[in-house]
């Protein structure tokens, strides 16, 4: 199974991944364009494996580029006490 397949499986893997950049000492706003760079990716050349990635694919593509930046930062809040540190 992807790990793209499950909500849950796919929050740890962003939270690992954010607790990584952290610890190598990437600062608040790299975080937050990064996770705006890769949700533009995924909207862009992924396709949505469950429904909350299919609402978040729907909301990213009618929103402005300040509105996708505020859900990746939002991603990025979503995940900061998930995974396994």
């Amino acid at each position: 199974m992807s790990i793209l397949e499950s909500w849950d499986q796919w929050k740890d893997f962003l939270a690992d991944r954010l607790h990584h950049a952290q610890n190598e000492g990437m600062n608040k706003e790299v975080v937050g364009d990064l996770a705006f760079q890769i949700g533009d990716y995924l909207s862009n050349q992924v396709q949505p494996k469950n429904e909350q990635e299919k609402v978040l694919a729907d909301l990213w593509s009618v929103a402005s580029q300040e509105e996708q930046q505020a859900i990746a930062n939002i991603m990025v809040k979503l995940v900061q006490n998930n995974g396994s540190n």
